[in-house]
């Protein structure tokens, strides 16, 4: 597991950084309406570019953490990765 980016909350939405080899980038994760059962509860962004979408969830330990799945062109394919809270601050946490 490799921790991809820092988040705090801030009301509703959460704001951060995410640094991978190709990326470098401030973040927001902003909450949206859903239009289906299947649809995302967030929506990823860096800057004004959209490069994802993000899902709440419930780990078997029965911990909340939002599911994120980011694209970017640089990237050979998505990448999926988790928000978790720890000590008040969230981070991104990518594993293969």
């Amino acid at each position: 597991m490799a921790i991809i980016g820092n988040f705090t909350k801030q009301d509703s939405a959460y704001q951060g950084t995410i640094a991978t080899l190709s990326v470098n980038a401030k973040a927001t994760i902003t909450p949206i309406e859903k239009t289906g059962e299947q649809s995302p509860d967030f929506r990823v962004f860096a800057g004004k570019a959209e490069i994802g979408a993000a899902w709440k969830a419930t780990s078997k330990a029965g911990n909340p953490y939002i599911s994120v799945k980011l694209d970017d062109p640089s990237f050979p394919a998505p990448i999926f990765c988790r928000l978790a809270e720890s000590d008040k601050a969230h981070s991104l946490i990518w594993s293969r």
